[in-house]
């Protein structure tokens, strides 16, 4: 029997308004920042002042302030949403989420509209768009169609002067189009030197880190050089900035795509992933932090917890303190005193020497075949473990894969 569930997904497009559309989305943009900035002012005040926080809706703005009838009523509504959600967030968990901030007109600029009897619609064959209180339907790129019923859309425009579209969309997934996986589980160790060394059941590989923020950081450099000797709100100044966010948005786009084309790589070939659950947070604090944001581990391991579940593969976090790279995977001897400057250790136990990165790669390779799900019959069984559940000897197959950098 065919097993189906319902998801909510999201597709994202490039879309060409004309000038005319271009001003409504401008118009859209700003109503929705002014509508937000009145209504956190209010809430703030009541919230300092140790007040119930009032439940304000944009109409009350409306009479005072005619303009906000030209645009998307269900815009204004999606803010009011938006703001409320923000400030339950905050009072649920003050100590990591903070109250939400004033939006400034160089922030990003979005808004957010409702499906309702059809207002939203795609032509796929003519390639337009149609939202609500746009005449005409609005050019987009179709690189890849969609099936199900459309919820809402979120118009926003970049930086560097460009405009998409994300439509979500229910929409039915049939378990039975996944990918059968190729191998049990992998293990991923995630570095800077290497974006990630990942064991397998074919070997272990490494994965060469792109750098794509070092690749152009002297380009960017005088971009930035140049922007601060032009005088602000001149032309010049202008055709400056549009360059840097440009290239801002270039390095961004180069880094999502890689993460995505690795993610779906790995999810596809393995049926568990293993990997560390990092303190980001506390690395960000040290003189590591660029080369942490170049790698954007955490959005790394979002795409892949996401896309885990989407294809019914099993996605692990060990605890933060397991001590994968001090384990030795043969014989399970800790290396108590390993300092992170010691990229090769040997075992004093059984003489096993052992990159670091490869190694730790290994044992989170390990944990995972220890899943219900993959049942292995080369491992060994529980009583026949030393301390932390690492086998006494390893099963890794040394093989090839078109994926991944083999080791070796």
């Amino acid at each position: 029997m065919q097993e189906t569930k319902i998801i909510k997904k999201a597709y994202k497009y490039r879309i060409y308004p004309n000038k005319e559309q271009q001003e409504y989305f401008a118009k859209n943009f700003g109503c929705c920042r002014f509508v937000w900035n009145k209504m956190l002012a209010e809430k703030l005040s009541a919230y300092e002042k140790g007040e119930p926080i009032p439940r304000i809706t944009p109409a009350k703005y409306k009479e005072e302030f005619p303009f906000l009838k030209e645009v998307d009523s269900l815009a204004l509504a999606n803010v009011q949403l938006q703001l409320e959600k923000a400030f339950k967030n905050h009072l649920k968990n003050p100590k990591h989420l903070g109250l939400p901030k004033f939006k400034r007109k160089k922030d990003k600029q979005s808004y957010t509209t409702n499906n309702v009897n059809g207002s939203i619609r795609v032509d796929f064959e003519k390639g337009l768009l149609y939202l609500p209180k746009i005449k005409d339907g609005i050019k987009m790129e179709l690189h890849r169609t969609f099936e199900g019923q459309i919820k809402s859309a979120t118009v926003s425009k970049t930086k560097d002067g460009k405009y998409y579209v994300s439509i979500l969309v229910e929409t039915e997934e049939p378990r039975n189009k996944v990918i059968e996986p190729k191998s049990k589980a992998c293990g991923i160790d995630l570095g800077l030197e290497h974006f990630a060394t990942i064991t397998n059941d074919f070997g272990t590989y490494k994965v060469e880190h792109p750098k794509h923020l070092r690749r152009v950081e002297k380009r960017l450099k005088k971009l930035q050089k140049a922007l601060s000797r032009k005088k602000k709100g001149s032309k010049n100044y202008e055709k400056t900035r549009q360059k840097l966010a440009k290239l801002h948005a270039y390095i961004s786009n180069a880094r999502k795509d890689f993460l995505h084309k690795l993610s779906k790589a790995i999810i596809d070939e393995n049926q568990v992933v293993v990997v560390e659950d990092i303190n980001i947070e506390g690395l960000l604090r040290t003189d590591l932090a660029k080369s942490i944001l170049d790698s954007s581990w955490s959005k790394f391991l979002t795409y892949l917890r996401y896309k885990a579940e989407w294809y019914g593969r099993t996605f692990i976090q060990v605890e933060r303190f397991f001590p994968s790279s001090k384990l030795c995977h043969w014989c399970g001897y800790k290396k108590e005193d390993l300092a992170l400057y010691e990229r090769i250790w040997v075992c004093p136990v059984c003489g096993k020497a052992h990159d670091r990165d490869v190694n730790a790669s290994i044992n989170l390779y390990l944990v995972g075949m220890e899943q219900p799900e993959v049942k292995p019959v080369e491992h060994a069984l529980v009583d026949d473990r030393i301390p932390y559940g690492i086998p006494k000897k390893p099963s890794c197959v040394e093989a090839g894969s078109s994926t991944f950098y083999k080791v070796g």
